[in-house]
């Protein structure tokens, strides 16, 4: 501990930097942080080691007013500058984890809640990694506050049809500058809607990063007087913004998922692990698509993985297995979107897997056909069913399972159940358009 504190020391002396922001999660996966100003930079040691205290009333999902000390405490490997930010007496930035006042870890950090799965799964002898896709629109508004996307172009598209090419550029040197190894970007297949694509890492270092990714490109479009928004749906019929997971388990150094001795190039492993996730995937949904919005983006069409099945690299399928093997075989969840919390996220589909692979979950024969192209009959038939077509459905899955419930902890099952719950009736009271152009003359 006492090398990490000296390297960051080193690093703020490097930097020059005058302000520290202590960061952390609600339970929503909203960004919450303080600023700490530093008189000189071995003044960060005192709050590595001992952490500094706020109040957790004030913060969705955490404590009551009646035991609100909690205790923030900046894990040292997260240290990073904030490339938005002026150079000049900058500013960096840890992520926290969150204790109560006698040291033990809050149960209600979200943070927490992977720590504690990924230990179980360490225990086993496994190393979790995930590769996520977060999606986002950037968006303009006019003078009546109505977004619009910025472009027109659509999937794969070039200057001057899309206008955020310069944007992209951009924001990948700034992701850079956060240490982000990025894969790729490029346009999306809806107007105005764009993909960054980072390299997979152990689950809690993706976990922060995209709370990071999030963070920064808002940032960094703002300052070029754009919108960005990661709302699974902003605009009817047009596809929305999902956060692909791949995943994939390693064990001393090798991946678990790979068999090279087996027709697929799957191991029984792998197979098992897709089998929990699709068992599960009603109740994940909650987790991964948490938001009255985001069942507006998992319908029919729109390329939307609503069908619980999975495939060797078919898109119409909830779980796809692209075709890289080795080093490189995964299991890709389709359904999470960037709303989520990635902490919970990726707890919940770890256990979820986890629970394939002890109880030997068969996830049968992979689906070949476009499932999209499937009536009623014909799912039916091959015996696919759909995820929850609305947040009440979701949640009322999410009641009845009891993995996928144990994974988030009884303190945030019970407060995001709560939070879901009034969710849903702010949302169904309300009364749209829509509904006053076509009923409006009964």
């Amino acid at each position: 501990m006492q090398d990490k504190i000296g390297k960051v020391i080193q690093d703020i002396e490097r930097c020059g930097t005058k302000f520290v922001r202590l960061q952390f999660v609600d339970i929503h996966g909203t960004p919450k942080n303080m600023a700490v100003p530093l008189v000189k930079p071995d003044d960060i040691e005192t709050i590595l080691k001992d952490g500094l205290l706020f109040d957790g009333s004030s913060v969705e999902g955490f404590v009551d007013i009646n035991e609100s000390d909690l205790i923030i405490k900046p894990d040292p490997e997260t240290f990073s500058t904030l490339p938005w930010r002026p150079e000049e007496k900058g500013v960096c930035r840890f992520i926290c984890d969150i204790y109560w006042p006698d040291g033990t870890p809050f149960e209600g950090d979200p943070r927490n809640i992977l720590k504690e799965a990924l230990a179980k799964a360490e225990k086993m002898g496994y190393e979790y990694n995930v590769g996520p896709e977060p999606e986002f629109f950037i968006v303009e508004e006019d003078k009546n506050g109505v977004i619009y996307p910025h472009d027109s172009g659509v999937y794969f598209d070039v200057e001057p049809v899309d206008q955020g090419t310069d944007v992209r550029r951009e924001l990948v040197l700034g992701l850079e500058e956060l240490k982000f190894d990025v894969e790729v970007s490029h346009h999306e297949v809806a107007p105005g809607q764009h993909e960054i694509d980072f390299k997979f890492d152990k689950a809690m270092k993706t976990a922060d990063a995209v709370i990071t990714f999030k963070q920064a490109i808002k940032a960094m479009v703002d300052k070029m007087g754009y919108l960005v928004t990661f709302m699974p749906k902003p605009f009817f019929g047009e596809n929305g913004s999902g956060m692909h997971c791949h995943q994939s388990l390693f064990k001393n150094g090798e991946n678990l998922f790979d068999g090279p001795d087996t027709e697929t190039g799957l191991s029984k492993e792998a197979l098992y692990f897709t089998g929990g996730l699709l068992k599960h995937a009603k109740a994940l949904s909650a987790v991964v698509a948490p938001t009255v919005n985001s069942y507006k983006r998992l319908v029919p069409g729109y390329e939307a993985p609503v069908y619980i099945s999975y495939g060797l690299q078919n898109r119409s399928t909830l779980v796809r297995i692209p075709a890289s093997r080795g080093k490189g075989t995964r299991v890709e969840f389709r359904c999470p979107d960037p709303s989520c919390n990635p902490y919970l996220a990726f707890a919940a589909m770890l256990e979820s897997g986890l629970d394939g692979m002890k109880n030997k979950i068969d996830p049968g024969e992979p689906t070949t056909i476009d499932v999209f192209g499937l009536d009623e009959a014909g799912l039916k038939e091959r015996g696919i069913e759909t995820l929850p077509s609305s947040l009440w459905e979701a949640y009322h899955a999410l009641e009845k399972d009891k993995v996928v419930r144990a994974s988030l902890g009884d303190h945030i099952y019970n407060q995001f159940m709560a939070l879901k719950r009034k969710e849903w009736d702010e949302y169904r009271i309300q009364v749209f358009r829509y509904e006053q152009n076509k009923y409006l003359q009964i």
